[in-house]
């Protein structure tokens, strides 16, 4: 009988192509930084280059990576460069991208216990670690009522925390019989869309959903909260969640947890603290008094993903019960029944989120804990801020721009005292100048730059740079 085509790629291939591939992401990185930041093709470019129909017969892999560079390179806006000072950092590093290969090539479904053990106790431990190194509540830990559990983004933990709220405000009723369109959520106007969205999904609706205003330092008013939820109630509405945020995405304002969480509490709402970006700068103790009462939270997220080296995605939740969680989203099919959830004794990650499937998350952040260690993390945010606080002296004493507001930690925003057109066209000529890339915001109803320093590689230099290239800019 003669032999028969596999398909698949030979482990002897897959040494050789696997090789190419470690080689080029190394050669990318050591020239992201002369590529232009933010991608110049136009709408449907890309596509326009793609065969209009799957290839009929399997193609060698060389020609794959040729079109990575020919079609797909030019095409992307690179984060990874040094020279990106755009939204929030998405920055990674060798070991996680490396954890994230192991990751894939274990390609571990860690759902229950059963199917992956290992996925599942080490995601508790690194969890836990993150609880020691961060300075969190001792509630988080997985040793009392509460637990950790890596999320694909504050979006997701967002909305896990809104379910949660939900049924344990309505004695898991809405689970049983739906919601009667009483209750209530809050946070303030400069939080993240992502809560809002949530809103929507977890069927409270806009209408329910309330905006607080903000200080001047964009941080939320607790009076103007604690007004808001008992004009609810006297209108009979069940006010039943509020998020307060460290670190804002227009500003990087920082929301007063203590007085938040004293409402919360006195009002029966349940808290949650989103931390984003700001929240990796807690490995730093220095830092820490942006927390000061996150005891008061009854969950809290944070994105390493953003500032803590691991690729997207990565963000770690925190409930300080995770027995509402649980019973919030546990559903328990036959086919999923097994001794070792039926025995109590182990965590099944399927029932704190919302997806059934998991992947092995935990690996990449475990490689990035354990290769920069305590000591490296904590060096490279205080520079990143160091060099954040250096560009806020620079526009401080410039004669044409101006601080929109006092930078906390490392995103400054800024503008032109020419006014919103000239910001507009500013930002528009140093974006398409490639050099580097920013976005903005509105902040007092004017119109601002943000550049904040979070991308791995980002170093003195390109900061230096960056203002060089703002002032020649306007000029």
């Amino acid at each position: 009988m003669p032999d028969r085509k596999s398909y698949h790629m030979t482990p002897g291939e897959f040494r050789r192509h696997g090789r190419a591939v470690v080689d080029w992401i190394a050669d990318y990185q050591e020239r992201v930084e002369a590529l232009p930041v933010l991608s110049r093709v136009k709408p449907g470019e890309v596509r326009a280059q793609l065969p209009p129909h799957p290839p009929e017969h399997g193609e060698p892999f060389e020609r794959m990576m040729e079109d990575v560079e020919r079609v797909l390179l030019p095409g992307l806006t690179h984060w990874q460069s040094p020279n990106f000072f755009a939204y929030f950092p998405a920055n990674a590093s060798g070991p996680a991208i490396l954890g994230e290969l192991l990751s894939a090539g274990l390609g571990a479904q860690g759902m229950l216990w059963a199917t992956g053990p290992a996925c599942t106790e080490l995601e508790t431990r690194v969890m836990d670690w993150l609880v020691e190194l961060m300075g969190l509540p001792a509630k988080f830990r997985s040793d009392g009522p509460g637990g950790g559990v890596i999320q694909d983004s504050a979006s997701s933990a967002a909305l896990c925390a809104l379910l949660a709220a939900r049924e344990r405000a309505t004695g898991f009723a809405v689970n049983a019989r739906g919601g009667d369109g009483r209750l209530t959520a809050y946070a303030s106007t400069q939080t993240h869309s992502s809560v809002l969205k949530g809103v929507r999904v977890a069927g409270i609706g806009d209408r329910n959903f309330r905006a607080v205003e903000t200080d001047d330092a964009c941080a939320l008013r607790p009076n103007l909260l604690r007004e808001a939820v008992r004009r609810d109630r006297a209108e009979g509405k069940v006010p039943f969640f509020v998020c307060a945020t460290v670190g804002t995405t227009s500003s990087n304002g920082m929301d007063p947890l203590g007085p938040i969480a004293a409402i919360c509490r006195e009002e029966g709402l349940w808290l949650h603290v989103d931390g984003a970006m700001a929240g990796t700068a807690a490995v730093c103790p220095e830092f820490r008094r942006f927390l000061d009462g996150l005891d008061g939270a009854d969950s809290y997220c944070f994105n390493p993903h953003k500032w803590m080296f691991t690729n997207f995605d990565c963000d770690c939740f925190w409930v300080a019960d995770r027995a509402v969680l649980i019973r919030t989203l546990s559903i328990l099919p036959e086919y999923l029944k097994n001794k070792a959830t039926e025995s109590g004794a182990v965590i099944d990650y399927r029932d704190w989120h919302i997806p059934l499937g998991r992947r092995f998350r935990a690996l990449k952040l475990w490689f990035v804990l354990r290769h920069y260690g305590v000591q490296g993390l904590r060096h490279h945010v205080r520079e990143h801020v160091r060099l954040a606080q250096d560009f806020a002296g620079w526009v401080r004493a410039s004669e044409d721009f101006e601080l929109a507001a006092d930078p906390p930690l490392n995103l400054v925003c800024f503008r032109h005292r020419g006014g919103d057109d000239c910001n507009r066209a500013l930002l528009e000529r140093l974006n398409d100048s490639g050099r580097l890339f920013l976005t903005h915001t509105v902040l007092g109803g004017k119109f601002t730059l943000r550049l904040c320093v979070g991308q791995t590689h980002t170093e003195e230099r390109h900061v230096e740079a960056a203002w060089t290239a703002i002032r020649a800019a306007a000029r």
